[in-house]
């Protein structure tokens, strides 16, 4: 299905693209008018752009429906502060009811219950529910146009950072991914959670994979083992040679038993294969691999 996207009318290219450009992080951004009248809201066009300056950006885009801007903007225009807090599940319901149009000097914390915590350097309060903050100051407010969705981008940078003790590793250098739920945004009524979800992916910072074209085509061209299975075996920063030691019983099984039928031997040590690459035995999955060369 191809479509032109620049065809469509704002709310259907809206819909295409949300549901496409996804999980998206939210910034749960509180602020504060002239007038001292505090806004919360969420906005999932957010993300990390620098470290150093440290600099966060999201976008209160303009209403498609009327093309009105967000009382976020307004105040960011009015006063460039920012916290931007980090919401997990536990904040999640909450948070949708501050998403809510409420008119301009409704207070979206007394709304959706949560608690201001006063911020030591800017004006806006904080979230004080959340294991994550930041205290901001904007920098540069850039349109990106003046029609329907059109982003309006708060490029913010970090003075100030809040992290629970809850959710540190044990030495309390970083964060520890597993005991913090986050959460993101996806199409429509659709958000995604990270608990039990987690996985990594080990990268390779100085040496270099040696490819998926450097993988003998026996095992390029498989039809069992799928393109993750052979990014794993390529992200190696050597091929591996046979060790004489080696020894495994589910392989010897598998030789004494298909040995007659080349192709289904090679079925089979590949399944087997793609058995230990699940279980992160990369090393021994490579040592199968080799003994069928």
């Amino acid at each position: 299905m191809q479509i032109n996207i620049q065809e469509l009318e704002p709310a259907k290219r809206q819909s295409w693209l949300q549901h496409s450009i996804a999980p998206r992080p939210i910034a749960f951004a509180s602020t504060i008018d002239k007038n001292g009248n505090v806004n919360l809201s969420p906005f999932s066009f957010f993300n990390l752009f620098s470290a150093n300056p440290p600099i966060l950006i999201f976008s209160p885009a303009r209403r498609v429906r009327d093309n009105s801007i967000k009382h976020t903007l307004e105040n960011v225009l009015e006063i460039a502060e920012v916290g931007i807090n980090i919401c997990d599940y536990d904040m999640v319901q909450q948070m949708s009811v501050a998403s809510c149009d409420y008119p301009k000097g409704v207070d979206e914390f007394e709304k959706s219950g949560f608690t201001k915590q006063a911020s030591s350097i800017i004006k806006p309060p904080l979230v004080a529910e959340a294991k994550i903050k930041f205290e901001c100051k904007v920098i540069e407010v850039k349109s990106l146009g003046e029609n329907k969705g059109a982003g309006q981008l708060v490029i913010a940078e970090v003075l100030m950072m809040y992290v629970d003790e809850s959710i540190l590793t044990d030495d309390k250098q970083s964060i520890d991914q597993t005991k913090i739920n986050l959460i993101a945004r996806l199409g429509g009524d659709w958000y995604c959670q990270t608990k039990n979800n987690l996985f990594k992916v080990p990268k390779p910072n100085i040496k270099l994979g040696i490819g998926v074209d450097a993988l003998p085509q026996s095992i390029r061209t498989s039809k069992i083992l799928s393109g993750n299975d052979l990014g794993i075996l390529a992200n190696i920063d050597e091929m591996p040679v046979i060790n004489a030691s080696f020894e495994d019983e589910k392989l010897k099984n598998i030789v004494q038993y298909f040995s007659i039928n080349p192709q289904s031997m090679e079925k089979e040590i590949h399944l087997y294969v793609k058995e230990l690459l699940q279980q992160n035995e990369v090393e021994k999955a490579w040592q199968v691999l080799l003994m069928n060369e």
